[in-house]
């Protein structure tokens, strides 16, 4: 098997600031000063004046860390994921919000979420009557990846509850972290089961909300948007390796990673898939090997999952063929591994 290349895996992502424009509201709230914070972390607050401005995957994650630090507040991505929805994500959210029905409002999200945010996806899978709306984190050694995850669970909830209409009812909430020490918070907000140490993260609903209609949606609105987003979309520079990574942690999680289904997805032959690959100096092993290595080093780190269930949400045999292959890439077994970086993790954890 193939180890992971670093270059790749070192890409930087991007976001647009609309994600975390609340964010100076949220700190005023918490008797916090947000010129200071936001200093601090590197920033300048006239950054939050235009929702367009891009900053880079990590500034974000950062930014987000150094906001809990100051404020003492463990729930602050929850606060600010609260105050988010589909006005956060600019043009495409518009798309969303004149969609047909839910399931086409959907996947225009998950469609069109590279020109948002490039370092996650939104992930949308359907299996026994249940629907799943979630977020995977792509960008490698990415700070406050909790913080970042339970707010994008939130702006989820509310541009479901917008699109689906008052009367929706989620089944239950995933998160891959820990569970936190105070769960107020979230269940004041849900107001639904919650699960944590989860292999995903994001909100399962009944799969009969995807026919739902959006209501006030017009289609003309709707056509002049799609030609719109289809145009900037046009002039968005990602090669076909990038392309094939943004799907492969949904396909691995979903069990449905093999060459041919993954193919399938880019309406190409397999042939056509590893022939793309190759002229990108990459086969689709590599790809899978590395998505496989950031979903492990992800779990690993941030749940209380164990190796038998991280090597069959990876699709390995058994766990003596994942703790083979994780060592190969990391020069250690995984057990080591997470007790190494769960050591650095509270040596360097705010007090």
């Amino acid at each position: 098997m193939t180890q992971p290349r670093k270059g790749q895996a070192s890409r930087e992502g991007t976001v647009r600031i609309g994600t975390v424009a609340t964010i100076p509201a949220v700190l005023r709230d918490l008797g916090a000063e947000p010129t200071e914070v936001v200093t601090e972390a590197g920033f300048d607050l006239k950054l939050f004046d235009d929702s367009d401005n891009v900053i880079s995957y990590a500034t974000r994650a950062h930014l987000l860390n150094v906001c809990v630090a100051k404020t003492g507040c463990r729930h602050f991505g929850l606060l600010v994921g609260q105050q988010g929805g589909l006005s956060s994500l600019g043009l495409m959210g518009y798309l969303v919000q004149h969609s047909p029905d839910v399931e086409s409002a959907l996947c225009n999200l998950v469609r069109y979420f590279h020109l948002h945010v490039q370092g996650a996806e939104v992930i949308l899978t359907q299996e026994d009557g249940l629907a799943f709306l979630g977020y995977s984190i792509y960008q490698p050694g990415v700070e406050a990846a909790a913080q970042i995850n339970d707010g994008a669970i939130a702006i989820a909830f509310n541009i479901l509850s917008k699109l689906c209409g008052p009367n929706w009812e989620p089944t239950e909430a995933c998160f891959s972290h820990q569970k936190p020490r105070d769960l107020k918070p979230f269940k004041k907000y849900f107001r639904i089961p919650l699960r944590f140490d989860a292999e995903k993260n994001g909100l399962f609903f009944h799969v009969r909300w995807l026919k739902k209609p959006v209501q006030q949606a017009d289609p003309e609105l709707y056509r002049l948007l799609r030609k719109q987003i289809d145009k900037l979309e046009s002039t968005y520079r990602c090669d076909f390796a990038e392309q094939v990574r943004r799907v492969l942690g949904t396909a691995l999680l979903t069990g449905h990673a093999r060459e041919d289904e993954v193919a399938a997805l880019f309406s190409i032959h397999s042939r056509t898939l590893h022939r793309r690959l190759k002229a990108c100096n990459i086969s689709f092993q590599q790809l899978v090997d590395e998505i496989r290595y950031k979903i492990a080093r992800q779990m690993l780190e941030h749940t209380e999952i164990g190796l038998s269930q991280i090597s069959v949400a990876l699709d390995y045999s058994d766990t003596r063929a994942f703790t083979r292959a994780f060592s190969r890439w990391s020069g250690v077994t995984p057990a080591r591994w997470r007790i190494e970086h769960r050591l650095t993790r509270v040596m360097t954890a705010p007090d």
